[in-house]
């Protein structure tokens, strides 16, 4: 067979992918306007859902228009200087900048200004430099993969709420995982970010991920609709399961044992380590319930429903249950139930 189209990789982004298209025209949409009707959006989801693929996505597009300047930082670093310098080391926007006489020398970014004092603030010199991006009709867009609630990440959206309060073309996407979301919300400050629009990623359409399959692996509409059924709609897995049949010249039922291994070591285990003792209870409780019976569940665990319900938020806000049928509750994620079951001990 030809080379493989389906990834293995996180974050990268995939050809065969099957694009978000409802919630990226949102995005789209909204930042384009002639007067934006947002200006920042968080992206959630658990891990192998496109949070990072889905938000490269839109920073392609947008790449594509001569008017947007598009840059990506990493919430390890010191978010402030490395915008900075990012804008700084572009020749096109260094002359915007020099003639601006915005003088950067301060920070070591080599744009230095004659005659001109250098700034010291870096608030500032982003104020300064996005005040001259907007003269110029240009706008900024900042992405962050998977952010977590750092000193440096909350220096960056304090400032980043004073730069959008005076008008400044400067337009934020966050991708994150539920709990670090959260806890950046709650920090001192924070809560405009409560009032961000907030993308949390489902699973893709199982006719979606069939249609692919079909097409891909010349097979039969219910054979592909089985293949896709496998996935949950779960990204991540649709690539794997994709990518392990592709090597397996088109046989899926061979490859999942493997498949399942694949899903345990590079997603499960982390997701299965970073929960509580108590939220393991809860879902060791789900998976042996057959059915999904709230009722059953809470008899199970000897709660009542006060005591239930805010593990069944948390849990759904995490990506790993839904409850979208009334009474009960059931998996997301592929052989998650039996993964719980083998992994739980009291």
């Amino acid at each position: 067979m030809n080379n493989n189209p389906y990834s293995l990789i996180f974050g990268q982004e995939p050809e065969q992918m099957i694009s978000r298209l409802s919630e990226t025209s949102d995005v789209m949409e909204s930042f384009t306007r002639e007067n934006p009707s947002q200006n920042v959006y968080l992206i959630t989801g658990v891990r192998g859902y496109g949070k990072t693929v889905f938000m490269t996505e839109i920073s392609n597009r947008l790449r594509k228009n001569k008017d947007w300047i598009v840059v990506e930082l990493s919430s390890e670093d010191d978010l402030l200087l490395e915008l900075a310098a990012e804008l700084s080391s572009e020749n096109t926007l260094a002359e915007i900048f020099k003639s601006a006489k915005i003088n950067l020398s301060f920070w070591g970014f080599g744009l230095e200004v004659s005659n001109t004092a250098p700034i010291t603030s870096i608030q500032t010199a982003l104020t300064k430099m996005l005040e001259s991006l907007s003269k110029h009709g240009k706008r900024l867009l900042v992405s962050i993969d998977e952010v977590v609630s750092n000193e440096s990440m909350r220096k960056f959206t304090s400032t980043f709420q004073i730069l959008t309060q005076k008008k400044l073309p400067i337009f934020l996407l966050m991708t994150g995982l539920y709990d670090n979301i959260r806890e950046l919300q709650d920090a001192k400050n924070m809560t405009f970010l409560y009032r961000a629009p907030k993308i949390d990623l489902k699973a893709l359409s199982i006719r979606a991920v069939a249609d692919n399959y079909r097409k891909n692996f010349n097979i039969s509409r219910d054979e592909a609709l089985s293949m896709a059924d496998l996935t949950r709609g779960y990204p991540f897995a649709f690539q794997v399961l994709g990518y392990l049949t592709w090597e397996n010249d088109g046989n899926y039922s061979n490859v999942l044992d493997e498949y399942r291994r694949y899903l345990e070591d590079y997603v499960y285990d982390k997701i299965w380590s970073e929960l509580s003792a108590r939220d393991r209870l809860v879902l060791n409780a789900i998976a042996n319930t057959p059915g999904g019976k709230i009722l059953d569940i809470r008899a199970l665990l000897n709660i009542d429903t006060n005591q239930f319900n805010p593990y069944r938020k948390r849990l759904i806000n995490k990506g790993l249950i839904t409850g979208e049928k009334r009474g009960y509750v059931s998996f997301c994620l592929p052989f998650f139930e039996s993964y719980v079951i083998d992994n739980y001990s009291d």
